[in-house]
């Protein structure tokens, strides 16, 4: 049997709470990928969570964009020893890839980047992957690692990709709003008003928040590649997707 890859992105709203990281949902988390492994998945997975878990370790201004660099220099090691004990439990070596979103850009670079997670996926290791953040700021500033992780399951040959938000799945309107609001299940195509949503500070939910999940739906579906958004905080729908093959909840992007 051949395994199949997929890319698991994490964001950081799931992997802190109260100005701290969450462990018990890191734990969860790190579980699932040791049970997907066990059903013969390969499994990279796309971490934000560097500057929240620095300024754990350092509580500098986060407004500024000089310290959120910092922040993410002290937070990236922080995370990796915490991952690192928690796949410890259950057999696992991790490891830590960071990449500058221009890596995308040139052809020797992706190359030299695909044969290293080649590498790792072939020893049973589970790459890590975040931007590096100390010297690339548009992370810091217009996404949460979403649409970086669309790159990464492009170029990196896995054809499914699972964002664990915040957000639990694809509304008709936002749900913040709407009592009445209803998931969609499923989405074959993307509006152009949808994908080009203002970015508006005082709406969490459309700022670096739906807009960029679905920006990356959009990238997976048009390579020919599907997505899965699901709860971070609650396992439960993604489990049953993907280890049951049960679709309860959670938003599939199929075209």
């Amino acid at each position: 049997m051949t395994a199949q890859r997929i890319v698991i992105k994490v964001g950081s709203h799931v992997l802190t709470q109260e100005g701290a990281i969450a462990k018990v949902r890191m734990f969860a988390l790190v579980e699932f990928i040791a049970q997907l492994k066990a059903k013969e998945y390969e499994v990279i997975l796309v971490s934000s969570g560097a500057v929240a878990a620095g300024f754990t370790q350092l509580p500098l201004d986060r407004s500024s964009v000089a310290n959120k660099q910092a922040l993410a220099a002290i937070g990236q090691p922080y995370l990796l020893k915490m991952y690192q004990e928690k796949f410890e439990i259950f057999d696992l070596l991790c490891s830590q890839v960071l990449l500058r979103a221009d890596v995308f850009d040139s052809a020797e670079h992706m190359n030299h980047a695909k044969v290293a997670i080649d590498t790792l996926l072939e020893n049973n290791v589970v790459p890590i992957i975040n931007e590096n953040d100390t010297v690339s700021i548009e992370e810091l500033i217009f996404g949460d690692n979403d649409r970086l992780s669309a790159h990464v399951a492009h170029h990196f040959d896995a054809p499914f990709l699972v964002i664990l938000s915040d957000i639990n799945a694809f509304y008709d309107k936002d749900p913040n709003k709407y009592a009445d609001a209803k998931q969609r299940k499923v989405v074959n195509a993307l509006l152009k008003e949808e994908l080009e949503a203002e970015h508006n500070p005082n709406n969490e939910f459309a700022t670096g928040g739906i807009v960029t999940k679905l920006q990356a739906a959009d990238f997976m579906m048009k390579h020919g590649k599907e997505m899965f958004l699901a709860s971070g905080f609650d396992l439960s729908d993604v489990k049953s997707y993907l280890l049951d093959g049960v679709h309860e909840s959670g938003t599939l992007f199929k075209a």
